[in-house]
């Protein structure tokens, strides 16, 4: 996705550990044409998929749920990282490692939202080690429900997120796909940029 690969060349970071820093439009601060125009292209590729449910994790993966979710007139629902008072029983959870935050979380998702009738998109803002998408498969299958696919904002496919989903015959439609963050340059499949 041409707009995607230009706000992540203009707008983005490389941090050292191959970590991309894109605050300024996804993962703090939202530029909201940017995620229509993201959620529009899920959609697109989702649409012959009778998606019921879009799931993700707070707080990064809302954005652009939120949006391909509205054009595919079909709920969101995000796994909460922490238990609230109000969230204590009766739900599905799994436990998910980051690696930008370098902490476990167990992820909870009431019982009440998700079923066995659900076809399920799962859409996360990155793809790198697949933990993320792997917790949010467990939830779903504890459920009964069936996932019809992975959709991933940026992926970084020089790690093994998308081989371990793809092994284990998920559906990934990634947005951005990035080669190699070497020094300070993003390399989306064949080109490089310097940001």
């Amino acid at each position: 996705m041409e707009l995607l690969q230009k706000a992540i060349v203009e707008k983005g970071t490389v941090l050292p550990n191959g970590v991309l820093k894109v605050n300024t439009f996804l993962n703090h601060q939202i530029d909201t044409e940017l995620m229509i125009e993201i959620g529009k292209e899920f959609a697109n590729r989702f649409k012959d998929s009778s998606i019921t449910k879009v799931v993700t994790i707070e707080s990064s993966g809302i954005a652009p749920s939120f949006f391909a979710a509205h054009e595919l007139k079909a709920p969101l629902l995000f796994a909460r990282k922490k238990k609230s008072l109000t969230l204590q029983d009766n739900v599905y959870t799994s436990s998910v490692y980051s690696f930008t935050k370098q902490e476990t979380s167990e992820i909870t998702i009431a019982k009440e939202f998700l079923n066995s009738n659900d076809k399920v998109l799962i859409i996360d803002d990155f793809l790198a080690n697949g933990q993320a998408a792997l917790g949010l498969i467990d939830v779903v299958k504890q459920a009964g429900a069936t996932v019809a696919g992975i959709g991933i904002v940026i992926e970084k496919s020089f790690q093994p997120g998308r081989e371990k989903l793809e092994e284990a015959g998920f559906r990934i439609e990634s947005l951005a796909r990035i080669q190699s963050l070497d020094n300070g340059e993003v390399t989306f499949l064949k080109e490089a940029v310097q940001i």
